[in-house]
């Protein structure tokens, strides 16, 4: 199975920034696309950036120009730095990471997505 293991969240007032952390580990055998998701209290959850394998991003219009997606991997882990930080970015953040992994039997390979705890941010003003 893979697991997910969030980092980086926490308070910090309007302006201010965070930059939040997601490794996957398991019996991983590719990744296709790691994105960020967010869900403040009472609404879905929406998607915030998405990165694919070979790097390229995608972002919510609320947050473009402030935060940026980036990925190590080496380690298969996926970043988010939020900078210009504002009080309705306050919610709780899950990372999302989709690909194949390696099963013990026959088909060798089968596709995960699978889904962090969350972390939550909380933006004052």
């Amino acid at each position: 199975q893979v697991q997910l293991v969030e980092s980086g969240g926490g308070s910090v007032q309007a302006g201010g920034s965070l930059r939040l952390s997601c490794a996957a580990s398991g019996n991983i055998f590719s990744i296709n696309v790691m994105n960020w998701y967010c869900q403040a209290p009472g609404k879905q959850r929406e998607l915030v950036a998405s990165i694919t394998g070979g790097g390229n991003t995608a972002y919510a219009d609320s947050v473009k120009g402030r935060f940026t997606i980036s990925r190590d991997n080496s380690v298969d882990t996926v970043y988010l730095q939020m900078n210009s930080l504002k009080p309705e970015d306050t919610a709780v953040y899950y990372c999302n990471v989709r690909g194949s992994r390696r099963t013990m039997s026959f088909p060798p390979f089968a596709t995960f997505d699978t889904w962090g705890q969350g972390t939550q941010v909380t933006v004052s003003s």
